[in-house]
């Protein structure tokens, strides 16, 4: 089982980093590629045709900032499952990541993409453990585990 990551630029990197960090406490393979949509749209292509060919990976998070047109474009070229991430762009960001959330939220029929929060690589991440717990039995317990836990620390505090 694998999560691939992609972002559409170097400054996307830090804030999605925080998804390789949840798949990895979940032991779920990931990796992550930077393409720009926009700039390397045969690179991009090329990419996804690469990773359906993979068979491990069943779960793609896709995060941008600006008109995100990336996990959109993902989303049109495959069937796997594809998590958008709406990236405040703060240096040219002048709706507050709302440019973002919209270009990604509002995509047509029958090209769905699920979308979370402006910056929320981490629910991106436990949403594609939600997938994968569907279908891995070890994936399950620890989500169980992970979110027992979790409540039981609020609770406590």
């Amino acid at each position: 089982m694998k999560v691939a990551i992609f972002c559409g630029s170097r400054s996307d990197k830090p804030t999605m980093k925080i998804s390789e960090e949840i798949l990895n406490k979940f032991n779920i393979k990931n990796q992550t590629y930077v393409i720009s949509a926009h700039r390397l749209p045969d690179i991009l292509s090329h990419t996804i045709r690469e990773i359906e060919s993979v068979k491990e990976v069943e779960v793609i998070i896709a995060g941008a900032g600006l008109s995100a047109h990336l996990p959109g474009i993902i989303a049109s070229k495959t069937i796997l499952p594809v998590i958008g991430v709406p990236i405040l762009d703060k240096k040219n960001g002048l709706l507050g990541g709302m440019d973002a959330l919209f270009s990604i939220v509002q995509m047509p029929k029958d090209v769905p993409v699920a979308t979370v929060g402006i910056n929320n690589a981490y629910n991106a991440a436990l949403l594609s453990v939600h997938i994968l717990a569907v279908k891995y039995k070890e994936i399950k317990e620890s989500l169980l585990k992970f979110r027992k836990d979790k409540l039981f620390t609020k609770i406590e505090k």
